[in-house]
């Protein structure tokens, strides 16, 4: 059971049987009474966020959350296959589940954390880095400096990329899926 001074930035909890995040967070202690605790929550399920203002004796349940690893399939128009890697069940995910950071980097057979909120999947969390094949990369001109010391490249899930000019159609390159930029080639 949290209560409202355990409220923090990044913090999960159920409102209503629903798992909600914590997106922004203030605290503010007026003259007199008691301290006030501003939120704005996102709905983990729906996405809709909205903002909440909690006093001091508030509680809270922790979201009945937990991650699977699960291996990504294969889409199909309209949802995601994953594999459960223990017991072999998939499940499959809409792409507002999914989120729209992760489908530019998405690529079957690679292995991710599904966060399950009472046994229904509702997101994905890719691994830290993944690597992808460039599929079309222009061809660099030494003494080519107006464009500055990248290119754009285009890999193999369609995703268009600024990469060094050393990289090439049909090398392997890791990317930082947290920040979707190219890290290094891959040998």
């Amino acid at each position: 059971m949290y209560g409202a001074s355990d409220l923090r930035k990044g913090l999960k909890i159920e409102i209503d049987g629903d798992p909600y995040v914590v997106v922004q967070f203030e605290f503010s202690k007026p003259g007199k009474g008691q301290a006030l605790y501003r939120c704005k929550l996102k709905n983990m399920v729906t996405g809709t966020q909205f903002d909440r203002t909690y006093r001091s004796g508030d509680k809270f349940n922790p979201a009945n959350l937990e991650e699977q690893e699960m291996e990504y399939l294969y889409n199909d128009g309209e949802a995601y296959c994953f594999m459960n890697s223990s017991n072999y069940e998939q499940e499959f995910l809409t792409r507002n589940q999914v989120g729209e950071e992760v489908i530019p980097l998405l690529k079957e057979n690679t292995v991710c954390e599904v966060l399950l909120h009472d046994g229904k999947p509702i997101g994905v969390t890719l691994p830290m880095f993944v690597e992808l094949q460039v599929t079309r990369a222009d061809p660099w001109v030494k003494g080519d400096t107006a464009s500055g010391d990248t290119k754009p490249a285009t890999l193999e899930t369609g995703l268009v990329l600024q990469v060094p000019p050393f990289i090439e159609e049909g090398e392997l390159i890791r990317i930082d899926t947290r920040t979707g930029q190219y890290v290094e080639r891959v040998k």
